[in-house]
């Protein structure tokens, strides 16, 4: 995309801007000052890319408002940015020029306020840009959008910037900083940027494969990112004793459950810095985590702000679109994952998969992001990314995860990380604890079944339960299944992985007690949950099973109230350091449940009030 690169002074005081259609511009400047104004364009017209680098050079320059002077500058500029601009030259714009020459306003003033409130909160590229135009119905907006988005962005409630963006970068404190290419969607960096000539700006551009499916983004393409008023200084919200009370206890929370919305509404209402704060809920599995938030989401409403849950699969969105409408009937829940009618809604509350999430800039007050330890939001930089522009100044994220990633977990243990410990599941029953099994790798098996492990899943069958049987690599699957059909002919017995086309099928099947033993990978470690089942980790020791991984397959056991108590066996040669780690997580949130009074048969504790003494570091 071609722009134009223009010094506005008024006044002495020269301001140096980017613009999509330079007629807007003047009518805007000189409307404003008539002759107290001159314009001072810079030739040739620029490429995006070349102009946004140009532009906080010549921003940074001090100079005069001659034509000569900053004819001057910009050949500075140039040579200091690296561009290779023939003859740079400055054509001044005077209100007499502009005058003998205007032409009638074509904006719709109307239609202007409506795109820039529609607008609030996104973040588009010029195709993305037409489609919510035509959405909503905004014609003439559509048939001239570079005059309305200069406009808006002329009144400061649009900002434009470029799709891949160079900067500089040092690879270490003491090497010379290098140029590198950064995707001003995505986030991602030159690993994943490549070049390729370029029909719009005539030139060579750099492009980036990362959000390709979303549409290409590279160095000439436009972003616009729709803003708010932001306001000035840190918002206080006082917090009423009563109302958060009438807030908590109307969802029917359990103790923990009380204890951690008190805690989290607590940090809600305390003043906050210029970025938005964090609170972590480390809840364990089966704590009822969606229930928790109602509180959260309930609070904000009533404010009149907005609230996203960010989640990193679509059948969880899925599962929780009707639980929230349940709970929230009269507001507005929008609903987007790919290929989602709702794209372009806006509402009350916006459930989303991570990856919508690059549609959005600074849009919500409360971010709820679920799960931020799963696939494929944990270690993946362009979701964590687009996760941290969605959230407004003075805003709060809500973490929500049963085994926090390692820099959360110390951050949390050194007071850095305000957070709350929800020992304890909805039915207060304490977490099955593993029990481990020796017993040689499955390669090793050579179609005969172990002894021990044999052992295991007949009493567990006997008493009942269905099995998750967990493997680490999907070839595994087949071998296992084999071996189990072979030992229990009784029992319909299934695998499954992510490479299955039925994967789906089976999983209902499992749920509606059709299948009795079902084997897998990580990839239902979490999501399904089933009354009554026992769970067998096989080759437990495996570098595939970190202890997370762990402590969600053996969490998949014990979640019924009426099989509280259910079994978790590890199966593995050798005891790791990851095994040691996920049972002494689920044995120290056991003791933290039974010294809070949270578990049946103990001593309660009356929930922390926000009005009290409250440790932002504290279990």
């Amino acid at each position: 995309m071609k722009v134009r690169l223009y010094a506005a002074a008024v006044r002495d005081k020269v301001d140096w801007r980017v613009t999509l259609n330079i007629e807007i511009d003047c009518a805007y400047w000189f409307e404003q000052y008539g002759g107290k104004a001159s314009l001072h364009l810079l030739e040739p017209v620029l490429s995006l890319s070349e102009a946004m680098e140009l532009l906080p050079v010549l921003q940074r320059g001090e100079a005069g408002a001659s034509g000569a002077v900053l004819q001057q500058l910009c050949r500075v500029a140039c040579k200091d940015s690296g561009l290779l601009i023939e003859e740079p030259r400055i054509r001044t714009l005077t209100f007499q020029s502009y005058t003998d020459q205007r032409l009638g306003n074509s904006i719709d003033a109307q239609e202007l306020v409506q795109l820039e409130r529609l607008l609030a909160g996104r973040c588009f590229s010029r195709d993305e840009l037409l489609r919510f135009m035509e959405h909503y119905g905004l014609e003439s907006a559509r048939a001239d959008w570079t005059s309305y988005i200069q406009a808006a962005a002329l009144r400061s409630r649009v900002r434009l910037g470029c799709g891949v963006q160079r900067e500089w970068k040092r690879r270490y404190m003491w090497s010379r900083p290098v140029r590198q290419s950064r995707c001003q969607r995505c986030g991602t960096g030159p690993e994943r940027m490549y070049r390729a000539e370029c029909q719009h700006c005539s030139g060579e551009c750099v492009y980036c494969e990362e959000c390709l499916t979303m549409g290409r983004m590279q160095s000439c393409s436009l972003l616009i990112y729709g803003t708010f008023d932001e306001g000035g200084g840190a918002v206080q919200i006082p917090a009423d004793p009563l109302v958060i009370d009438d807030i908590v206890g109307k969802w029917g929370l359990s103790p923990a459950q009380t204890e951690a919305a008190y805690a989290g509404l607590a940090y809600l209402t305390t003043t906050r810095g210029e970025v938005p704060g964090k609170f972590l809920i480390w809840a364990v599995t089966g704590a009822g985590k969606t229930e928790m938030i109602f509180p959260f989401i309930d609070h904000e409403l009533l404010a009149g702000k907005k609230v996203l849950i960010a989640t990193p699969r679509r059948d969880v969105v899925l599962e929780l679109q009707p639980r929230l409408k349940r709970a929230f009937p009269e507001r507005t829940i929008v609903t987007l994952y790919g290929g989602s009618e709702e794209r372009w809604e806006r509402g009350d509350i916006t459930l989303s998969t991570t990856h919508q999430l690059l549609r959005f800039y600074r849009s919500f007050e409360l971010v709820i992001i679920d799960e931020i330890d799963a696939f494929p939001y944990h270690n993946n930089p362009m979701l964590q990314y687009a996760a941290e522009r969605v959230c407004r100044r003075y805003g709060t994220y809500l973490l929500l995860s049963a085994t926090p990633p390692g820099e959360l977990v110390r951050d949390a243990s050194r007071r850095r990380l305000a957070h709350v410990k929800v020992p304890v599941r909805f039915h207060r029953h304490p977490l099955p604890v593993p029990k481990r099994i020796r017993v040689k790798a499955i390669a090793e098996w050579r179609g005969s079944l172990p002894g021990r492990v044999r052992s295991a899943l007949r009493q567990s069958i006997e008493r009942g339960a269905q099995l998750f049987v967990f493997v680490p690599r999907i070839r595994d699957v087949a071998v296992v299944e084999s071996v189990l059909r072979s030992n229990f002919a009784d029992c319909i017995v299934d695998g499954t992985s992510s490479q299955d086309p039925q994967r789906a099928e089976k999983v209902t099947r499992f749920r509606q007690g059709l299948i009795r033993i079902l084997v897998t990978t990580t990839i239902l470690e979490r999501g399904v949950t089933v009354p009554k089942t026992d769970v067998f980790i096989i080759q437990a020791d495996s570098a595939t099973f970190d202890s997370a991984a762990l402590v969600q397959m053996a969490g998949r056991a014990g979640r019924s109230k009426d099989d509280p108590a259910g079994r978790v066996y590890f199966a593995a040669v050798s005891y790791t350091r990851s095994q040691a780690r996920a049972i002494r997580q689920i044995r120290d949130m056991n003791r933290l449940a039974r010294r809070k009074g949270y578990l049946l048969g103990s001593r309660e504790r009356a929930p922390i009030h926000p009005g009290k003494k409250h440790d932002r570091g504290g279990d």
